[in-house]
């Protein structure tokens, strides 16, 4: 916040020059992703300059990092996949209704009251999905101040608030307050913005019942132990926010592949379908007598074509998570 755009790109490129030249940054070497005070411009940067002096002669110059622009090589869904995952990972657990008894909650995410640490990339869309599933965000923790309104607070009316004035603080949907909301009455918290917030000393003070990380790391191992003694549900960073590295896997990919996915099957799986649907039409008028058209639905039409990109993406959310939960 202390440097211009242009003091911030200077020194992005330099830092990356500085890596690469180590032998600390390349495709096949280490592969950097968007964290806290970056975005899609910061790692433009880093690619472009990887790309005009170490990776000059490099084919997959362009994978060196992840979470760019679509326009460079980025992926669809990168953006709001750490939310997301935080969104899908936390819900699996709270729709059980085993691990709700264990905590003492009633299952499904509607009606549940949540504190969000973080309105950053992170916190933002992990607010959005839980807003669009019935959750109720009461409170919202930034660092220049915090937000809180028992009815719950829109993300969308927020993001934009803060787009405008480039901060939460005077926010007309919600009263601002000097409580540390970490430790306020909630069902779900979730600290999305740095590490150790909740330590030996606080912990103790905590009383969600459903805590999961959408940190890296905001929760210190002595404060752990102390929340399951409690009996209180932590969902653990390398699990809880693993969509953003997950869908850089796929971006990374896509870089090394030089395609976007689906395109070198679009055409087979278009006539497959098209084929399906004629010999469905040949079975009913070979039975049946007459000319019987069959045409698509217009969800089955859209996907005739099979998985965009951003399909893809958003699979990964639903059958990988469900299976680490019941391993």
């Amino acid at each position: 916040k202390a440097f211009s755009d242009m003091e911030l790109e200077k020194i992005t490129r330099r830092f990356t020059v500085e890596l690469a030249k180590k032998g600390f940054l390349g495709p096949g070497i280490d592969v950097p992703a968007p964290d806290m005070g970056t975005g899609e411009r910061e790692m433009s940067w880093m690619a472009d300059t990887y790309k005009n002096t170490i990776g000059v002669t490099d084919l997959n110059s362009h994978a060196c990092v992840t979470g760019k622009p679509i326009v460079m090589g980025g992926i669809h869904g990168r953006t709001s996949a750490t939310g997301r995952g935080v969104f899908h990972s936390t819900n699996i657990f709270v729709e059980d209704p085993e691990y709700m008894e264990m905590v003492g909650l009633v299952p499904g995410l509607s009606g549940k009251t949540c504190i969000l640490q973080g309105f950053g990339n992170v916190g933002l869309h992990t607010a959005r999905y839980f807003h669009r599933a019935g959750a109720k965000i009461i409170g919202v923790i930034e660092w220049d101040g915090t937000l809180y309104n028992p009815s719950g607070i829109d993300p969308k009316a927020l993001e934009d608030w803060k787009l405008e004035h480039g901060t939460i603080k005077g926010f007309p949907g919600a009263t601002e307050t000097d409580e540390d909301l970490l430790e306020g009455e909630c069902d779900i918290l979730l600290p999305c913005a740095k590490e150790k917030v909740i330590t030996i000393d606080n912990a103790h003070k905590i009383k969600a019942r459903v805590i999961a990380e959408g940190a890296n790391g905001p929760i210190t191992p002595a404060a752990d132990e102390i929340l399951i003694a409690n009996k209180q549900l932590v969902i653990p960073d390398i699990y809880c926010n693993s969509g953003g590295v997950t869908v850089s896997y796929f971006e990374w990919l896509k870089n090394l592949n030089h395609v976007s996915y689906g395109r070198l099957t679009f055409k087979y799986e278009f006539d497959s379908n098209k084929h399906l649907l004629q010999s469905v039409q040949s079975s009913l008028e070979s039975r049946f007598s007459g000319k019987i058209p069959v045409t698509p639905t217009p969800e089955f039409e859209s996907a005739m074509g099979g998985a965009s990109e951003k399909d893809i993406v958003h699979s990964v959310y639903l059958t990988p998570w469900n299976d680490l939960v019941k391993r």
